[in-house]
């Protein structure tokens, strides 16, 4: 199958209006023009057309590297409703690439997400799941989709969030939110069998602390954990201080219980 531009009005800026437009500056006498030039063809085939692929020659259509500033090749940008929303140079490799996109491309679910979103800010867990669930299926690679599910599963199946982050290691651009939400789920998990908990005098606020992760009461859950914390920074092998770490990265450092509980947090790590 032939990406190369006939027509860049129509092929490019009125296309990516429908759809992702990848497109890819090169030439023919660039080497890691012709390294990555396959890549991207055969990721082609198998977007399953969340997004399309165009080749521009360099050589053959300069007025288009000018106008667009291509100052070395190979130069692939992504085109969103008519305009650039995201670009790289030079031949990557696969993984990276699979990351930009990750992080680049539009879900076409995008709506039903930040409703998602909202209803687990509200404590509407099961609402959103149901919410969730479709997107996951239908969306197999929507990594923030995965991330929302696995949160709203915390309550009633903590046991299904491993297999269903199972798709996002160390190379998906949200694997360090996926290890926190592993972190979590285990939490979840301990909350319904405390028999695994060792005895100490810490045993009580540690499990209300995975309890309250488990109902989705992050800030109850970081209370608990920075108690346990200031009482006993060693208890189920520094568990307490993982527990609110992860419950930072999930959130983001911009969120309102971050903001409220991090100083605490960070004065009883360390006194």
């Amino acid at each position: 199958m032939s990406h190369e531009v006939q027509d860049f009005e129509t092929q490019v800026l009125q296309r990516s209006r429908e759809v992702p437009v990848l497109v890819d500056f090169w030439a023919p006498w660039c080497g890691p023009c012709r390294t990555l030039g396959p890549v991207l063809e055969r990721m082609a085939a198998q977007a399953g057309g969340r997004w399309e692929l165009v080749k521009i020659n360099t050589e053959e259509h300069q007025d288009l590297a000018a106008e667009f500033s291509i100052a070395s090749i190979p130069a692939v940008k992504l085109f969103v409703n008519g305009k650039v929303a995201d670009e790289f140079v030079g031949a990557l490799p696969e993984r990276e690439i699979r990351r930009f996109l990750e992080k680049a491309l539009p879900s076409p679910s995008v709506n039903q997400l930040a409703e998602a979103k909202r209803l687990l800010e509200e404590g509407a867990n099961s609402v959103a799941a149901q919410v969730l669930e479709p997107i996951v299926a239908g969306e197999p690679g929507n990594s923030e989709a995965r991330l929302l599910l696995a949160r709203s599963l915390l309550g009633t199946n903590p046991e299904r969030i491993a297999a269903l982050l199972g798709p996002m290691g160390p190379d998906s651009e949200l694997s360090e939110r996926a290890d926190a939400m592993r972190n979590l789920a285990r939490l979840a998990q301990l909350a319904k069998c405390p028999s695994a908990l060792p005895e100490a005098n810490v045993r009580e606020r540690y499990l209300a602390g995975a309890a309250a992760v488990s109902s989705g009461d992050f800030g109850a859950a970081l209370e608990a954990f920075i108690e346990v914390l200031e009482r006993n920074k060693q208890y189920e092998n520094g568990g307490a201080k993982e527990a609110c770490k992860a419950i930072f990265t999930l959130l983001g450092m911009r969120h309102p219980l971050v903001e409220r509980y991090f100083r605490a947090f960070s004065s009883a790590l360390h006194s």
